[in-house]
Formats: C-alpha cells, sequence, structure tokens
C-alpha cells in the first residue's frame, strides 16, 4: 500500500532525473558517432596539412593551400549539421522534460 503513496514521487523521480539523464548519455553517444562519421576533429587536426598528402617540389603551398579551402568549406558544412542535431536533441529534451507540465497546465485550464 506505501508503493502506491509513492507513486507520484517515483514517476517525478524518473521523469525528471533519470530519464533525462539517460537522454543526454543517449545524446552523447549520437554525437560522438556523429564525430567520427563526419570526421570534424580529424578535419580540425589536419587543417594545415595538404588534402592529399600531396609533398612533390612545387606542389606543396598549391597543396596545403588547396586542403585547406576544401577542409573550410567541409568544416562549415559539418558544423552546419552538427548544429541541426545540436537543436534537434535540446529540442527533443526541452519537450520531453515539459511534457508533464504543459499537460498539468491543460488540465487546469
Amino acid at each position: 500500500m506505501s508503493y502506491y503513496l509513492l507513486l507520484p514521487i517515483v514517476f517525478l523521480k524518473f521523469w525528471f532525473l533519470e530519464a533525462p539523464k539517460s537522454l543526454f548519455s543517449f545524446f552523447a553517444s549520437v554525437n560522438s558517432a556523429f564525430d567520427r562519421l563526419f570526421s570534424l576533429t580529424l578535419l580540425v587536426k589536419t587543417f594545415f596539412k595538404p588534402w592529399k598528402n600531396e609533398y612533390r617540389q612545387g606542389l606543396v603551398g598549391f597543396s596545403i593551400g588547396m586542403g585547406m579551402l576544401i577542409k573550410t568549406c567541409v568544416i562549415l558544412v559539418d558544423l552546419v549539421l552538427f548544429l541541426l542535431l545540436l537543436s534537434g536533441e535540446l529540442i527533443t529534451i526541452l519537450s520531453f522534460v515539459l511534457w508533464p507540465i504543459v499537460a498539468m497546465l491543460f488540465l487546469i485550464i
């Protein structure tokens, strides 16, 4: 019988503590997979290296410049996609956390 009295507290603990924590860890793994798939950190680390490891005499400067140009475009696209991913994650977490509050407000109104 006492478990039924604690049920609202168990629900609130799950909804506002345990579930958002699990969502954060899930989205952290999604962000890690995105980073591995789109090689964002690798592109930043190798920004000043040639795109295709061209080290022939006379072409090194051109290869480094062309690599920087191509990597800049790829990094910008990766950042736009990553920002879209982060905004989707933020919207998901906020809507999940605010769902019971909004439902209660609709019941009151």
